[in-house]
């Protein structure tokens, strides 16, 4: 697929608006409860994978999956940890925290880097990160009288893992491993449908709760991870990191409208904090290296 840098950012607003609806199909569940929400949507992600990956790059994937060797593998754990905690966080908290704990990723992923690998982290990041970490603190103190600290919990999960996901590719990279990481998406995906098909039974899912968590395995996941891989050749690295963020305000957004989930004011303040750190940061280093 042939991309313009124009129809790209299109394409990537378009992925974090798939991405973002996750939160307000869950709320319109009706028996599917934890690990099962998890199963299903990770079984139909793997079943769509079966389909789009063979589609785009033909039977090489599965050759890459046999030689990708132990990076690969530990990608595809890590996107397995991901799959399971967003999930799992969902129906603990609310999607405001979710989305929210989520943005801190860039950050993680400067710190992970920064002590695995030495990457050197600039000053401006430094204080970025400061700042997102006084926001989440802020958002952490108020949750503890809440009681949706489990759910914020499990939530930063996801962007713990999916530093040490990035950092893994960038350290494959440098010791001239070329990894790929869309075959490690199946992986993650067959990794959390067995790991958590035991914690699902016994199924109390009714067909409008499989439908629904269908629809989220293609759209939300399968699909969106494809294309967000697509418009990764064309824009640079600053670009998709400020662009995902509309995840966060689409995913709030639709919860608001379509699940009636109003944010705490807590939540809008700590992740004002969070996005505003990350925006500054990435604004800033884009003008240094223009």
């Amino acid at each position: 697929m042939k991309l313009t840098h124009t129809k790209a950012v299109f394409l990537m607003v378009a992925v974090t608006l798939m991405w973002s609806i996750a939160g307000v199909i869950t709320r319109h569940l009706e028996q599917a409860r934890s690990f099962e929400v998890t199963f299903w949507r990770s079984f139909f992600t793997v079943l769509s994978l079966l389909v789009i990956l063979p589609f785009f790059q033909g039977r090489a994937v599965f050759r890459k999956l046999r030689t990708g060797g132990a990076p690969l593998w530990l990608s595809g754990l890590c996107w397995s940890v991901m799959f399971t905690a967003f999930m799992v966080a969902l129906t603990l908290t609310s999607v405001a925290n979710v989305l929210v704990t989520m943005a801190a990723g860039p950050f993680l992923t400067a710190l992970v880097a920064r002590i695995f690998i030495g990457h050197r982290i600039p000053g401006r990041t430094w204080l970025a990160i400061l700042v997102a970490g006084v926001g989440i603190g802020y958002m952490y103190g108020a949750q503890v009288s809440g009681g949706q600290m489990a759910g914020t919990l499990v939530a930063l999960c996801v962007p713990l893992a999916g530093a040490v996901n990035w950092t893994v590719a960038q350290r494959a990279h440098a010791h001239g491993e070329n990894i790929d990481l869309v075959p490690a998406v199946l992986v993650g995906a067959v990794i959390s449908c067995i790991a958590t098909l035991p914690l699902a039974m016994p199924f109390a899912a009714s067909w409008h709760d499989i439908g629904l968590l269908a629809l989220l395995g293609l759209v939300q996941l399968s699909i969106p991870c494809v294309l967000s891989v697509l418009c990764a050749r064309v824009l640079k690295a600053p670009e998709v990191a400020l662009l995902a963020l509309l995840e966060v305000i689409f995913g709030i957004v639709l919860a608001w409208v379509g699940a009636d989930e109003v944010p705490t004011q807590t939540v809008l303040s700590g992740g004002a904090l969070v996005i505003g750190s990350l925006v500054m940061n990435e604004v800033v280093g884009w003008r240094q290296r223009a």
